[in-house]
């Protein structure tokens, strides 16, 4: 257990969360060469913590790709022990390879089985993101002699279009409320669970539905972090940022009936739960799977499908952008809600709205 001695604003579930990332960052760059050391200053220093582990763990399998498959990396014993002369004799064709090649479809052996693994272009995409900011950067720190990043080739992305939002529709918002609060569709045994969970889970979807919030902003969510004398409580955001929500009476409600009649009291808690919001029937802060799991049970039955099938906590967070939008908020409000970083993210959900080109053909009627 680690020992927090927090002097910042943010609460300990966070800082905690924080540091386990950063410990993740740092062994995968013992891990890997020592002429990296500069990059990963660079890289501490300029993305995000979760952005930062991403481009770490892809460059790292990049590395094990090289010492595995590609016959002049292979006399070396370990990845840390590349040197800078092998590594600059890649050429851009090499990484093309890779990406192209090699990423998009592969064979892998785990414990005696035999697994396909198969990365669509939105994670190819990522994965030559990762690899250019590697490459442009040691050539900037004049390592490299060449900038081979111009002769990448480029990945086509996939135009999110309006019909493919997946959401749900207000009336299913209804339906969703009302099994949470009735049992309804679940098994005999599921029936076991939600009668110790339900004014959770209740509050759970409320949170998605009405604030859009992201999986990570409602897992971490604690009791300090809501002031019930100002009708607000205090979000971390990506990237760090802080954001202040509005309490309506739906979501106080909730809450109300949530701490009252089913959170265990802090005294039947252990020292690191006792501030955390949502509990498991374990008396621990609800994991992220948890928290998955429990949305994809409940909107599977509200679809009619199998729980695999349910939908993810985004989409609840695309239905609440275009509820927001179906009921007359502007999409520059709806975005300051959301935090999306452009206003184009919003205008996907404004253009999605129910029976929009049936309203638009009904109102316009050459003949009158």
């Amino acid at each position: 257990m680690v020992k927090i001695h927090n002097k910042s604003d943010k609460p300990d579930n966070i800082i905690l969360k924080e540091n386990n990332i950063i410990e993740k960052c740092k062994k995968l760059e013992d891990d890997m060469p020592l002429f990296f050391r500069d990059y990963f200053i660079f890289l501490k220093n300029s993305v995000s913590l979760s952005s930062r582990l991403a481009y770490l763990e892809d460059i790292f399998y990049f590395l094990k790709y090289l010492t595995e498959e590609e016959e002049k990396f292979m006399g070396f014993n370990t990845i840390k022990d590349i040197d800078l002369e092998t590594f600059a004799m890649l050429k851009a064709r090499d990484i093309n390879y890779y990406i192209g090649e090699y990423c998009s479809r592969y064979y892998k052996d785990i414990n005696g089985k035999e697994y396909i693994f198969q990365n669509d272009n939105r994670s190819l995409a990522r994965k030559k993101s990762s690899l250019s900011s590697l490459f442009k950067y040691l050539y900037r720190n004049e390592q490299l002699e060449n900038n081979i990043t111009d002769g990448f080739n480029p990945i086509k992305l996939p135009k999110s279009q309006p019909d493919a939002v997946k959401k749900l529709d207000i009336d299913e918002v209804s339906i969703l409320i009302e099994v949470v609060e009735t049992g309804k569709g679940l098994s005999d045994k599921e029936k076991i669970y939600w009668n110790k969970t339900k004014l959770r889970d209740k509050a759970i979807l409320l949170f998605f539905i009405t604030y859009g919030l992201r999986l990570s902003e409602i897992q971490q969510l604690n009791l300090s972090s809501f002031n019930y004398s100002r009708n607000e409580f205090k979000i971390y955001r990506k990237r760090g940022k802080e954001a202040l929500m509005p309490l309506n009476k739906t979501i106080q409600k909730a809450l109300k009936e949530y701490l009252e009649q089913e959170r265990p009291q802090i005294n039947h808690l252990d020292e690191e739960n006792q501030d955390a919001l949502f509990l498991s029937l374990q008396n621990k802060r609800m994991t992220m799977k948890a928290i998955r799991e429990l949305v994809k049970k409940y909107t599977s039955i509200v679809m009619g499908t199998t729980k695999n099938n349910g939908y993810s906590p985004h989409k609840l967070r695309a239905t609440a952008a275009s509820s927001l939008i179906e009921y007359g908020f502007s999409i520059y409000d709806v975005k300051n809600i959301l935090d999306h970083d452009n206003v184009t993210t919003t205008q996907l959900y404004s253009a999605h709205r129910k029976n929009l080109k049936r309203d638009i053909i009904k109102n316009f009627e050459w003949e009158d």
